[in-house]
């Protein structure tokens, strides 16, 4: 059973939520700065559960990431608790897929009535996480605190766009099929367990803040700012990812002998 109370302690969120606008933009923000993206679990080869018991000891009680189904389910699960309207979809990744290449229906997100209006809501997409929701009219740039987003219509799917660096760059197509909880536990299933996952073999970790953003890629550390601006650092030595996991983007790290030994093949695998 959800705790509440636990999650908007979690997140830093003060007052009482209600199912409007300015609650959903404000735990949009709160929750992608509090709680990481990261998928240590998969790498270290540990179970990953989905029943909100599960979420809520992870996430909330051990303070630990997750990836897309564990934050958008345990987001789902605040959001219907305080009253919201949530539809659950899944979409095809493009970020970083080469051009032609269809990918499976791998990526959580939620369509969310807010005062009558559908909005797109996502705190699970790593690195260029939305961190305030999307009103879901297509062809419109809608700002969010960090950047630009918008959606354009390709057939019978909306395509979310991303302004970085001044180009607009896809990062995902989605339909308005409704997807249940076993249909994530079927993708997250084989993302943790495929060998060429690039969850099982590397590093994926990040964390929004005000006016930045944290990603890290294997063992390349960036330090992103809005508006512009570009910090990068090569992390040679197993001491120097653990600093940045467990620094800047706030993962306390797991209390498993093959950590050490996971985060020095990441590195070897991945030279200058």
């Amino acid at each position: 059973m959800l705790d509440l109370g636990a999650y908007l302690a979690r997140v830093g969120f003060d007052g009482k939520p209600v199912p409007d606008l300015a609650t959903l933009k404000a735990l949009q923000r709160l929750h992608t700065q509090a709680i990481p993206f990261e998928n240590l679990a998969a790498l270290l080869g540990e179970p990953i559960a989905l029943d909100v018991d599960s979420l809520q000891a992870k996430l909330v009680a051990r303070r630990r990431g997750g990836w897309c189904f564990e934050h958008n389910l345990l987001f789902t699960h605040v959001l219907r608790e305080i009253g919201f309207p949530v539809e659950t979809l899944a979409a095809r990744v493009r970020w970083n897929i080469p051009a032609g290449v269809v990918p499976a229906r791998s990526h959580m997100l939620m369509r969310v009535m807010a005062g009558g209006t559908p909005y797109l809501a996502d705190v699970g997409f790593g690195g260029l996480t939305l961190t305030a929701p999307l009103e879901l009219t297509a062809g419109i740039e809608q700002a969010t605190p960090h950047e630009s987003h918008r959606l354009m219509p390709e057939g019978d799917k909306l395509v979310l766009q991303a302004k970085v660096a001044g180009e607009w760059m896809a990062l995902y197509a989605f339909d308005f099929h409704e997807q249940l909880q076993s249909d994530y536990e079927v993708s997250s299933f084989y993302l943790a367990h495929f060998p060429q996952s690039p969850f099982v073999n590397g590093i994926i970790a990040a964390r929004a803040d005000d006016g930045l953003r944290h990603a890290l890629r294997n063992n390349r550390y960036a330090l992103h700012r809005a508006g512009g601006g570009t910090e990068r650092k090569f992390l040679a030595t197993v001491e120097e990812l653990r600093a940045v996991l467990s620094g800047p983007l706030r993962i306390p790290l797991p209390d498993d002998p093959r950590l050490d030994a996971r985060l020095a093949a990441v590195i070897a695998a991945n030279p200058p």
